[in-house]
């Protein structure tokens, strides 16, 4: 069907072109300006697409120099003898020139005259090839490193289902090891975060509002794994994340670095998260102070995972900074949506 449709369009153009030339030069002559544009036109055509189809792969393609050498000197001639054969055929008026065509051009005139037309169609023909190889290159190119960092994508989406099913199974292993009422709820819980990974997080991009909810069920699930009541300030100004999309499970790598150093009994001391956007870019804050304690002690793929997604899916589109010292830790990202 595309090839068809490309046939049709070229057909077109060269119809419309030569259409144009035989009413600009009619001039009350319609048969020889019929003859020279349609039948000298197609001739020249014919060239055109000889060396676009049969030489100017072996040029540009295969670098075989002497076959494309070979075949434009054999169209040359070719060309030039048909034409020289029309024109002498209707020679009144292809050979003859002036106000009373009362001058003619010679063999060697019009042979020149000639190789110089088909010589051009032969260089127009290259130069339309090399234009439109390069865009369809580039367009492959293009294509295959879409497909490449889909593939990275989909591979680094996929190291972050297993890493947080790992460290929320441990976290239940351990209520479930001591017994605890938390258990069932914590199960419900990670059943409703697991939905959201599996299921509403296939797209490309998902609502903003879907990622916070995530982000405040994760952040339920880390509660129920402590006897101790734990803290975490929560702070979101987004009027419109019904708006706004955003790459899914992007931010939850902030959230369990700042639970992997730590959580907090200190209610003076609370993990703050912090989310804000203004004027189509997200602000996400995280940051606690480290305690040893409670320290996560299970290795995670979050930190790379993270800054590797973000150059994929937003580069030169992001900022983000990492402060970690011995007391305190610490993480911010700059986005524009």
């Amino acid at each position: 069907m595309r090839t068809n449709k490309a046939a049709l369009t070229h057909i077109l153009i060269w119809f419309f072109l030569m259409l144009v030339l035989f009413f600009v030069n009619a001039r009350g002559q319609n048969k020889e300006t019929a003859v020279i544009v349609f039948l000298f036109g197609a001739l020249n055509i014919a060239v055109f697409y000889f060396q676009y189809f049969l030489v100017n792969p072996l040029f540009v393609a295969d670098s075989k120099y002497g076959r494309t050498i070979a075949y434009m000197a054999a169209a040359l001639i070719v060309s030039v003898a048909i034409k020289y054969a029309l024109a002498l055929q209707y020679e009144s008026f292809i050979l003859r020139y002036g106000d009373n065509h009362d001058k003619v051009f010679t063999p060697v005139q019009y042979i020149v005259a000639a190789a110089i037309t088909s010589l051009f169609f032969m260089m127009l023909s290259t130069a339309v090839y090399v234009i439109i190889d390069n865009f369809v290159q580039r367009q492959h190119r293009k294509n295959l490193e879409n497909e490449k960092l889909n593939a990275e994508l989909a591979f680094l989406k996929s190291q972050i289902n297993p890493h947080f099913l790992f460290n929320s199974l441990n976290n239940i292993y351990s209520l479930a090891y001591q017994k605890s009422d938390k258990a069932p709820e914590a199960i419900l819980k990670l059943s409703e975060i697991m939905r959201y990974m599996l299921y509403e997080s296939n797209e490309d991009t998902v609502l903003l509002a879907a990622e916070i909810n995530y982000l405040y069920n994760y952040i339920e699930l880390q509660k129920l794994r402590f006897k101790e009541k734990i803290y975490v300030a929560l702070e979101v100004d987004v009027d419109d994340a019904e708006n706004h999309r955003i790459m899914p499970l992007l931010l939850i790598s902030f959230l369990e670095n700042a639970f992997k150093h730590g959580v907090s009994t200190d209610a003076e001391k609370p993990i703050r998260i912090g989310i804000r956007v203004a004027d189509g870019r997200l602000h996400f804050k995280a940051g606690n102070a480290k305690n040893h304690l409670n320290k996560d002690q299970t290795r995670g793929v979050g930190l790379h995972n993270l800054k590797r997604r973000l150059q994929l899916g937003y580069p030169d589109r992001h900022t983000i900074h990492i402060v970690e010292s011995e007391d305190y830790y610490s993480s911010e990202l700059f986005l524009y949506l």
